[in-house]
């Protein structure tokens, strides 16, 4: 197969349908850039969803995987190896935090912060068996496992996999009154996003995040900030929830995590929280793997410079305003996010969010479209200022056609 045509007639006779991509077919990547199988090079504006927030091949962090795959890439967690303790060590401190349970995809991570909440909420804050509840907020993404797509809103996500598993209420995101309404005596936990990355990087109200952390500590609530997308830079703080000063008592972790390299999860908390877990109640066959813990190091180590979150924030005013000049155009009715990451609503006129994702690949420029009208820009923190306003020259002329 030498064609991209001939790669997607492919895909689509032997692959299952669960995803619809852009009809572009990657072969090679660097940086902010990819190229296609036909020589044609790209722009990358959605880094894997924050996935990739250092790049494709960082050389940092390739070579430290290289090194890695020189000596050993596993051992399960029925041995201990070498770079184990110094992976947990290192995350625990730059979340501010004590214990470190790692998994590999963001998927399970959350999976495991849901178990981990009800554990403790039986062990420690003493909820009658099996009615733990958590508190999650509506247009919520946290994966599609049958748990997680038990308190998703979205009908895409949820519909056909029933039955759902129990023990969630879904409150509207950024009402703190309605979050306050639904606490009680059984709320082990509230599981939220700090930014909304799946519904179109909703932020919520000024004073919102730092109000659900006042009111679960309150009540003795744990308070789990699901920071997979918005965590390791993408906002210009290493954390989404530092920008309203707020430590949760727990930290999900993912996607940046692993470099864009290998799939890398897990959950920061207390002592007092992981510290329910007995050998046997919970693990994981590759999580935390030699081969996975050398690429975090890596990128725990890159971020304690503290430049990828300058350069978050620096690109990140100007990307936001630069968009916010498109909406006084009329073509775009409306910008949110922070740092480097943006929602950006198309006016109807214009066409879908599908449609300008569609004419942005013919200008060279890869980017992703949710919920009919809006379109997600997430460039690699590493993306060139030139590079940025090249792509936001091709948003313009796509919006101005």
């Amino acid at each position: 197969m030498s064609t991209a045509a001939e790669h997607i007639a492919a895909t689509e006779a032997h692959s299952a349908h669960n995803y619809h991509p852009l009809p572009v077919v990657v072969a090679s990547a660097e940086g902010a850039w990819v190229t296609d199988v036909e020589g044609r090079r790209y722009l990358d504006m959605l880094a894997g969803y924050s996935a990739l927030n250092f790049g494709h091949r960082n050389a940092r962090l390739i070579e430290a995987a290289k090194a890695q795959l020189d000596r050993v890439t596993l051992t399960s967690r029925a041995f201990h190896h070498d770079r184990f303790a110094r992976f947990c060590t290192e995350l625990a401190e730059l979340c501010g935090m004590e214990m470190v349970l790692p998994m590999n995809t963001g998927a399970e991570a959350v999976e495991t912060a849901v178990k981990t909440a009800r554990k403790w909420g039986y062990r420690v804050k003493g909820v009658p068996d099996g009615q733990a509840k958590i508190v999650v907020a509506a247009d919520n993404f946290h994966g599609r496992t049958t748990t997680i797509i038990s308190f998703s809103t979205d009908p895409e996500a949820r519909a056909d996999f029933g039955p759902y598993t129990p023990g969630f209420e879904v409150v509207p995101y950024g009402d703190l009154a309605a979050l306050e309404a639904a606490l009680d005596d059984r709320t082990v936990a509230v599981l939220m996003e700090p930014i909304q990355g799946e519904a179109g990087v909703l932020v919520p109200p000024a004073g919102y995040w730092a109000g659900v952390r006042r009111l679960t500590e309150e009540r003795g609530i744990l308070f789990i900030a699901d920071e997979i997308q918005s965590g390791l830079g993408r906002t210009g703080r290493t954390f989404a929830s530092e920008h309203e000063g707020v430590v949760p008592d727990m930290y999900v972790l993912g996607k940046a995590l692993g470099g864009g390299v290998v799939p890398v999860s897990a959950v920061v908390s207390s002592a007092e929280v992981l510290g329910v877990y007995r050998p046997g109640e919970h693990g994981s066959t590759f999580g935390g793997n030699p081969l996975a813990c050398a690429v975090a190091l890596e990128v725990l180590a890159m971020l304690r410079s503290g430049e990828y979150q300058q350069r978050a924030t620096e690109l990140g005013d100007h990307l936001h305003h630069e968009l916010a000049l498109l909406t006084g155009s009329g073509a775009v009715t409306q910008v949110r996010g922070r740092g480097l990451w943006a929602g950006v609503d198309i006016a109807p006129e214009h066409g879908t969010g599908r449609q300008i994702s569609e004419r942005l690949l013919e200008r060279g420029v890869l980017v992703k479209d949710t919920h009919g009208s809006t379109i997600r820009l997430a460039p690699p923190l590493v993306i060139s200022k030139e590079d940025l306003d090249w792509g936001l020259d091709q948003l313009r002329a796509v919006l101005s056609a």
